[in-house]
């Protein structure tokens, strides 16, 4: 049992990592997104990311460690494509941009979901009500993020499909409905 809460403070460290990490990417998100409805829900994850490492450090201790980080390589890495997607967008119109905007920050909750829900688990194996409940709530978050995402990415993408509609492809689609 001792290896198991072991292993659940090293997953949960590396969540801090990756929180502490998110709190300085999501600014950047905020600013490079156009869409308003999406600058303030990059705007409002970052106000509940900030929330989840307070919740991190609580839960560390609870299980009587130190609330220290330990570097998170995976959260670097997704970090650093959403940085290229961010200097990628200069050559995008708006709306493209904000939807390669979703798909990156749809890779890092993803991740953070996997994550919190492994986590989850293994404070709920080894009897951690206090500290599951916490992570719970967490997971939470990240799951209700996701879902605004999603919800987000579809009037973008119709918008997007909209303005990708060329008069090359009107004059097939008048032809071919001619002959119908």
């Amino acid at each position: 049992m001792e290896q198991l809460k072991e292993l659940l403070v090293d997953n949960l460290q590396d969540l801090l990592h990756a929180e502490m990490q998110l709190v300085q990417a999501l600014p950047k998100m905020a600013e490079a997104a156009n869409h308003p409805k999406l600058k303030e829900a990059f705007e409002k994850h970052l106000t509940q990311t900030e929330g989840h490492v307070e919740r991190l450090k609580s839960s560390v201790e609870l299980l009587g460690a130190k609330a220290q980080p330990k570097p998170c390589k995976g959260m670097r890495g997704l970090i650093e494509e959403g940085e290229e997607v961010i200097s990628g967008n200069d050559d995008k119109e708006d709306l493209a941009a904000d939807l390669a905007l979703i798909a990156a920050a749809q890779k890092v909750g993803h991740y953070e979901i996997s994550g919190y829900g492994t986590a989850r688990f293994l404070a709920r194996q080894i009897g951690e009500r206090e500290v599951s409940t916490l992570l719970s709530r967490t997971l939470g978050e990240e799951e209700s993020s996701d879902y605004l995402l999603t919800e987000l990415s579809k009037p973008i993408m119709q918008d997007a499909t909209l303005q990708d509609e060329t008069p090359t492809r009107a004059p097939a689609a008048k032809a071919k409905a001619r002959r119908a």
